[in-house]
């Protein structure tokens, strides 16, 4: 059995709420490495980058959703092996895709990230 030496993993912040990863039991997620993917994304800067290299055609005054969370969005999914926009549809209600992203409101959808690819 492994020994584990850190009972908590500290994953910063997301507004006034602290992201941590605790061993403990509770509300489970098979998907917590999306933590991980999205601490190396803030430190290497990737959707970040990705959002300032392509054009955003949206009426800005209609945005909702800003460019680089939805790189971020996808970029996640993609690394998750959600493939297709359409996992977007249930992706976009998902608290721990939502925390990786960085808000804690409804993701952009299907339609949305694909209007914003155009």
């Amino acid at each position: 059995m492994p020994k584990c030496t850190a009972a908590e993993l500290p994953f910063g912040r997301l507004g006034r709420c602290q992201i941590e990863a605790h061993f403990t039991g509770g509300a489970l997620s098979s998907d917590g490495g999306l933590m991980l993917l999205r601490k190396t994304d803030r430190r290497i800067g990737l959707s970040e980058a990705v959002a300032k290299a392509l054009h955003d055609p949206r009426d800005p005054d209609r945005i909702i959703h800003s460019l680089r969370d939805l790189v971020a969005q996808r970029l996640y999914a993609l690394c998750y092996g959600y493939e297709d926009l359409n996992d977007h549809t249930a992706l976009r209600h998902d608290p721990l895709m939502q925390t990786a992203v960085g808000t804690r409101a409804e993701l952009g959808s299907c339609p949305t990230l694909h209007r914003s690819t155009a």
